[in-house]
């Protein structure tokens, strides 16, 4: 069986042929700038040269016909034809709290994405987009949506509830939803198979890290409490975004810089972060260059997100009592050792020990601890694409 896995974004699209025999990947593609001048498609399948095409694409829909055809090209496409993909799988951020689950699209499930667009307003649409296209150009093609949010919603009430009014939970549904879920639930399971034992027999805390970043704590092999909130704005500091803060600086900065709401949110996810505080870039590996070379506000900006990450790390510790292991996956968690080692570094009190030798490596599954080390600390690469088609296949 494979399966097409589908990532769509305002503006662009990655994608992944998946053969579930053997869960290898035949081809993988990128689309970018949807309906702006410059569009172009590129593909690489194992073997052959790289696919690229350069013209106009004024929509998503248009896109996946591309894509579609560079799938089933004789000479750098993966398959003969289309008939030879079994299912369309599609990362979608928002599911709200009807959906606790991956599912099949039907009018319904297309309905709750459409009603999800105001806690998602860059992504759901762009998924949406996709997943008709899609029914468009192959109908009949089984597609499954896969949810950021799914994984989330194990959680108690006391950690997704905000301490509000609760009629605007009623009326509007303002709770912690919690993202990234998809990588957490692979490493979940991943961990499960690491560990040699029943998912719901293990208790960890995944470490999600990248220009987009969260924890998650995993009690039982559920989800009991993640640091993303309503939004992907909630948490940790990020590559743009502020995560948590005092909600009167809002509230003050709109009076003082006569903002508007888009306009202060546009700051708080655009322009803050580490972007913000270095006044430098949002992209780590610059900020560790510019600190070494003296640069107080990239120092500054690094220790911040450290110390986010240290403090969520031990309070999720705290929540879950006993705990198998801790996880650094995503960008910054694969492979930087540094920023793994700042974060667990003073934690051996509590039980956490780095093994220095150890942890010098990136992108690959390690354990990365001592042997005295009471709970042991690895690093294992996501691989969202591959969940999202596992649980494609599911449905088939």
């Amino acid at each position: 069986m494979k399966i097409l896995v589908i990532n769509c974004g305002s503006s662009s699209l990655k994608y992944q042929l998946i053969d579930m025999n053997n869960e290898s990947v035949l081809t993988k593609g990128l689309v970018e700038r949807i309906g702006i001048d410059g569009a172009k498609l590129e593909q690489k399948t194992p073997g052959k040269e790289k696919y690229i095409v350069e013209t106009e694409m004024k929509d998503h829909k248009k896109a996946i016909e591309l894509v579609f055809t560079a799938l089933t090209d004789e000479k750098f496409g993966a398959v003969k034809s289309l008939d030879e993909i079994g299912a369309i799988g599609h990362r979608v951020v928002h599911g709200g709290e009807k959906i606790t689950e991956s599912t099949l699209v039907d009018e319904e499930v297309k309905s709750i994405i459409e009603d999800c667009f105001v806690f998602a307003p860059l992504h759901n649409p762009a998924n949406l987009l996709g997943i008709k296209a899609c029914e468009e150009i192959a109908p009949g093609k089984p597609n499954v949506a896969v949810f950021d949010t799914a994984f989330h919603q194990t959680m108690p009430a006391s950690n997704y509830m905000y301490a509000i009014p609760y009629e605007y939970y009623e009326k509007y549904g303002l709770r912690k939803y919690g993202f990234h879920g998809t990588s957490h639930n692979f490493i979940t399971n991943r961990m499960a198979e690491i560990l040699k034992k029943e998912k719901s027999e293990i208790n960890i805390v995944t470490l999600h890290l990248g220009n987009g970043s969260s924890l998650a704590a995993i009690k039982s092999g559920k989800c009991y409490d993640t640091t993303m909130g309503l939004t992907t704005l909630e948490g940790l500091v990020m590559g743009t975004r502020s995560g948590d803060l005092d909600a009167t600086v809002v509230t003050f900065l709109q009076e003082k810089e006569n903002l508007s709401p888009a306009e202060i949110n546009n700051i708080l996810n655009k322009k803050s972060g580490v972007l913000g505080v270095s006044q430098l870039s949002s992209d780590f590996r610059d900020l560790e260059n510019a600190a070494n070379e003296g640069n107080k506000q990239a120092q500054l900006a690094l220790d911040m997100f450290v110390g986010r990450v240290k403090k969520y790390l031990g309070a999720y510790m705290a929540q879950l009592g006993r705990v198998d292991a801790i996880v650094f996956t995503g960008g910054i968690g694969e492979n930087s050792k540094t920023m793994r080692a700042d974060i667990v570094a003073g934690m051996e009190e509590l039980g956490l020990v780095l093994d220095i030798k150890k942890n010098d490596m990136r992108g690959e599954e390690a354990l990365i601890s001592t042997d005295e080390s009471k709970i042991k600390i690895y690093v294992v690469p996501t691989n969202e694409e591959l969940m999202i088609a596992r649980d494609t296949l599911r449905f088939l």
